[in-house]
C-alpha cells in the first residue's frame, strides 16, 4: 500500500497537486493495416484526447480515402500526424494553465 501511494505521488506534478500530463501509450503501427483499424489504435495510445476535437480531421480524412482513393497508407499517415500535434496542443494548454 505504501508503495501504491509512492506511486501516486511521483505521478503527480510539483505544481499544486494536479496529474502530470500522461505520456502516450505507443501501439505498434501492424503492417496491414485499414483507416479504421488505425483511427481505434490512435485512440489507444492517446486515450487523453478529446474526441470531439478529432472528429472533423479524422472525418476529413476517412472522406479522403473512402469518397477519393487516397491510398491508406497516406491516410494513416496523415492521421497519425493529427493525432500527435493534438497531443503536443494539449500539453501546451496545460503547461500554460499550469504557469
Amino acid at each position: 500500500m505504501l508503495l501504491e501511494f509512492a506511486e501516486f505521488l511521483s505521478s503527480r506534478d510539483e505544481s499544486g497537486g494536479n496529474p502530470a500530463m500522461p505520456a502516450p501509450e505507443p501501439i505498434p503501427r501492424p503492417r496491414e493495416e485499414t483507416v479504421v483499424k488505425a483511427v481505434k489504435r490512435l485512440m489507444a495510445t492517446y486515450p487523453m484526447l478529446d474526441r470531439a476535437k478529432l472528429l472533423h480531421e479524422t472525418a476529413h480524412y476517412m472522406n479522403q480515402h473512402v469518397m477519393q482513393g487516397r491510398a491508406a497508407a497516406e491516410v494513416i499517415e496523415a492521421l497519425e500526424a493529427v493525432f500527435a500535434r493534438h497531443y503536443e496542443d494539449l500539453k501546451a494548454e496545460k503547461a500554460k494553465k499550469r504557469k
